[in-house]
């Protein structure tokens, strides 16, 4: 059976890991001792264009989340928010003509942000999902990350549209809702829509109306000049990755829409599919291998934190039919997946 490789969980810039820094400081923290708990030194902060590896963030939220003696540190952090947290990505946005515009390029560059975890757009009748998938399994951080990207994402489109009336149709949480009910107010104070959770997944819905809403302050020329700086930083940042990194973060984009292709794969590289195989191999791993390790540690989530059926999630991850997911997975982990999730509930706590 094949071992599970050490979770990934990206990085993250030093603006974003910023608004962290400076909720907590408003909880009370004093900046040198959590930037000593989670190993972090000072003057990397002075580089704005820096990144952090996400076991760093991790590391302070274990720190901060025991302490700051707030449920809500992570949707509460949105208030923190500035264009810098985005890096050059906010500036782009900002310049865009609709909030269309602006969420169609997260995708493209929210790895100046951090790839701590997916964004997407997709559509229900009626609505626009813009959804986020987390990298994170650890639950608490898990939980306060998606609420301060979310909330985050709320507050900076109302501030790029100048309009602190727009709101969502609703807000889905995978997670559950706050022990303490009193504190719901708080996500109504925040979305001012219905707020939804246990979901199968956390995303913002909006209305396509709302997607079409102007913004403030639109500048073709100076988002062309943004974009073309963004495009050298992502270029300088590709250079950082091993090509095992670049492929396995290519697969997670694909996987949700369609089954890979090598040949598709190695065309994003630059290559031909036996270089890539080579270059790989270089690395002491292969396009399989990446493709098998993606698959089962998506399976786990989607199996473990959602209400997909079996036939969807082999949808999701690109195989033709669920016997072929089925015989997968059972090889790769031990277990079928009806087998594995009937695990997971005979480990969880009973209800209260």
């Amino acid at each position: 059976m094949t071992q599970p490789v050490a979770e990934n969980l990206g990085f993250i810039s030093v603006p974003a890991l910023q608004q962290y820094l400076r909720s907590a400081e408003a909880c009370g923290l004093v900046r040198e001792k959590m930037l000593a708990e989670a190993d972090i030194p000072a003057e990397v902060l002075l580089d704005n264009n820096g990144r952090l590896p996400g076991e760093v963030l991790l590391r302070l939220l274990q720190y901060i989340l025991p302490r700051c003696g707030n449920p809500l540190f992570g949707l509460q952090t949105s208030q923190y928010i500035q264009p810098g947290s985005y890096s050059v990505m906010g500036y782009i946005a900002m310049t865009s003509n609709t909030l269309a515009e602006a969420v169609m390029r997260m995708p493209q560059y929210e790895k100046l942000v951090g790839d701590m975890g997916i964004s997407s757009v997709e559509h229900e009748p009626g609505a626009v999902i813009v959804r986020w998938d987390c990298r994170f399994s650890e639950p608490l951080a898990r939980r306060h990350i998606i609420e301060n990207v979310l909330a985050s994402w709320t507050t900076y489109s109302r501030w790029m549209a100048d309009n602190q009336e727009l709101s969502p149709l609703a807000v889905r949480f995978e997670h559950d809702p706050p022990a303490d009910r009193s504190l719901l107010k708080h996500y109504q104070s925040i979305f001012r829509c219905p707020v939804y959770f246990n979901q199968p997944m956390s995303a913002l819905l909006a209305s396509p109306q709302l997607f079409e809403y102007p913004l403030r302050s639109p500048d073709a020329t100076l988002r062309e000049t943004l974009e073309q700086h963004a495009q050298s930083t992502m270029a300088a940042l590709k250079e950082k990755y091993s090509l095992g990194d670049q492929v396995r973060s290519l697969l997670r984009a694909m996987l949700s829409d369609t089954s890979p292709r090598k040949e598709f794969v190695a065309d994003q590289m630059g290559m031909n599919v036996r270089t890539l195989h080579r270059k790989l191999a270089d690395e002491n791993t292969s396009y399989q291998q990446i493709l098998d390790e993606l698959r089962a540690e998506l399976a786990r989530k989607y199996l473990q934190q959602s209400l997909l059926s079996v036939e969807d999630i082999a949808r999701k991850l690109g195989f033709t039919e669920s016997r072929s997911f089925i015989r997968y997975f059972k090889g790769y982990v031990g277990l079928t997946p009806g087998e594995f999730r009937q695990t997971l509930r005979d480990e969880a706590p009973p209800a209260p």
